[in-house]
């Protein structure tokens, strides 16, 4: 604890505040955390994963710091390759996620892959080279 401390605290007790406990604050209530705002993110994020949470601020009228807490402690989506996904998936789910489309390797020219393979391996994968 420091020196400067202990002296507020000696400055407050002669000014005859006795209290240790914090005064009640004037603030504004939050009412943006609330279940119908939820309702209302989930809502939009379900509708399009790749959302960013300024947008959600701006189309519902509440503060980003509001729709971040929501996000992230309510409702418990986190980002992963741009995208909101829940943090606890099942097993079909991650699976689901983490697939590469088929797509994804057609027209390649098989030679150019076997190749490729045999280059990063550094040695020959059986089965790859005919």
């Amino acid at each position: 604890m420091s020196m400067t401390q202990v002296y507020q605290w000696c400055s407050w007790f002669k000014d005859g505040q006795t209290s240790l406990q914090d005064e009640p604050t004037s603030e504004r209530p939050n009412t943006a955390n609330n279940d119908w705002n939820t309702a209302r993110v989930d809502e939009l994020i379900k509708v399009d994963r790749r959302v960013k949470l300024k947008a959600i601020s701006l189309k519902l009228d509440i503060p980003k710091t509001n729709v971040y807490e929501i996000v992230h402690d309510k409702l418990g989506y986190r980002k992963v390759s741009a995208r909101w996904v829940p943090k606890m998936l099942s097993d079909e789910q991650s699976a689901r996620e983490s697939k590469p489309p088929k797509s994804c390797c057609t027209g390649v020219n098989t030679k150019v892959m076997k190749l490729l393979m045999w280059g990063l391996a550094g040695t020959i994968v059986p089965g790859t080279v005919s």
